[in-house]
Formats: structure tokens, sequence, C-alpha cells
């Protein structure tokens, strides 16, 4: 039987939603009554989720989610920062990137998103920092800012460009469209596709199977591929992969395949 634990409201966090099953983590955002909008309190408490997920050696995989059916999340709360000027609206995104986009980007584990409709502006860049991504039928996908006379503040113009080419991202950014799950499949912003019904259990499915690997060499390999349009990126990998000879991960791996077993990580 899977061991779940529930954390919320008064035993730490009051916008989201931590529960833990074995070796995956799922991370629910939790304010259907604004479409899981995010807050400056919703960043601040994923990001706190997330540093307790990575120090938690139980915890090999994370899957970040929208609660209810409608939304994975609508996008910013425009309400806490419409009366801003450039200041507090540079320090705004730096800090938004800062302490939740990059920091999924770079986590030590794989985190990845169950889009469970709505995915707009904020709610966009969150699932497109996640390293894997998954989206329900009825998903729309978008970045809708220069409707506000905005741009996307929280990575928006960097990662979109890099999933789907700078063609379909200025097409979406410019156009502020909304696209449905199968489009965004087709062009690669999603990698699969499922009812809403089946969606966080296709997720899990592919969560505990990336469990069972070897969680140092996938956390090599998400700093390597994170290097993979820079000039360190080849270099790096060389690196970790000698780097990895050297630890227990990779002695259990290769004994396991001689011995015609399952490793045990």
């Amino acid at each position: 039987m899977h061991k779940i634990i529930f954390y919320s409201g008064k035993m730490g966090y009051e916008n989201i939603l931590l529960d833990k099953e074995d070796k995956i983590s799922i991370i629910t955002i939790n304010r259907p009554e604004s479409l899981n909008a995010l807050n400056a309190k919703t960043i601040s408490e994923i990001s706190s989720a997330l540093d307790e997920l990575n120090s938690d050696a139980t915890c090999r995989v994370i899957i970040l989610t929208g609660s209810g059916e409608k939304s994975f999340v609508a996008g910013a709360d425009i309400k806490e920062f419409s009366d801003f000027g450039q200041e507090k609206a540079e320090e705004l995104a730096r800090n938004g990137q800062n302490s939740l986009f990059n920091k999924i980007e770079n986590m030590t584990k794989p985190v990845i998103a169950a889009v469970n409709g709505f995915a707009l502006g904020g709610g966009l860049e969150l699932a497109m920092a996640c390293h894997i991504r998954y989206a329900s039928e009825n998903a729309k996908l978008g970045l809708p800012e220069v409707t506000l006379g905005l741009i996307p503040g929280y990575g928006g113009t960097q990662r979109l460009p890099k999933l789907v080419g700078k063609g379909i991202a200025n097409e979406m950014i410019f156009s502020a469209k909304m696209i449905p799950a199968q489009r965004a499949k087709e062009i690669g912003l999603v990698n699969e596709v499922y009812p809403i019904e089946e969606l966080l259990t296709k997720t899990r499915e592919l969560a505990n199977i990336i469990a069972r690997n070897s969680p140092m060499a996938i956390s090599k390999a998400i700093h390597a591929v994170n290097l993979s349009d820079t000039d360190k990126g080849f270099e790096t990998e060389i690196r970790y992969f000698g780097e990895l000879f050297d630890l227990d991960d990779k002695k259990e791996g290769v004994s396991a395949f001689l011995e015609k077993r399952k490793p045990n990580f």
C-alpha cells in the first residue's frame, strides 16, 4: 500500500497542497477561486516546497499541477502589480525568476508539469520551467501579456523559442492567442496529451519509471541538458560522464546489468 502524507493549511501551506507518495511528490496549486493564479505567496510556497523536496532523499520525482479540472495556472495575479512602476516591475520579474522559475529548471530532481486546463502567462511559464510537460485534452496554453501592454516576465521569451523555435514562439507571443493541447503537442510544447481523468495517472506512471533510475545520473543529466545550447554543454557532458564512473550508482547499475537483474538505486 502506498503511504501518502498530506501537508497543507495550518500544517505549513495555504495556497498549495504537498502530497508525498513513495518516491513521488505532488505539488498542487490550490487557489481554485482564482483559477490557481500565481500571487507572491503562492510563488513563495511553491519555492519552499521545492527546497523541502530537493533535500528529501526519499523524493525522486516531483509533479506540479493545479487543483480542479479548469486550470493549471491561469496566469499571474494582476491585482498585485497593476500599479507598479519600472523599478518594482523589474524586481518582481527578477525575484520570481530567481526564486521559482530558474529554481525549477535547475532542480536536482525532475519536475513534471501535469497541465490540467488553462496554462496562461505565468502559468505557461511555470510549465515551461519544468523538465517535462503532460497536458489534459482540455488544456489551453498561451502567453497573453501583449494584450496588457507587457511581455512575459518569468522566462517566457527565453524558454518558448527553445521548445518550439523562434517562428512559432513569435507567433504565440505577438498574437497572444491560446492554443489547444493537441497543437501544443504538435509543436513540442507538451510531450503527451491525455483525457483529464487520466492525466495524473499517466504522469505518475512516467514519474515511477523515472524514479527507478539512478538519481545521481538524472541530476547530472538535468544540468547537462540545461547547458545544451551553450558552449559549455559538451565539456560538461564529458566531465559528468567521467565523474559518474566513480560513484556507487554506476557500480550498482553495471553490476545489475551484468548479473541480469534490476538495479537498486
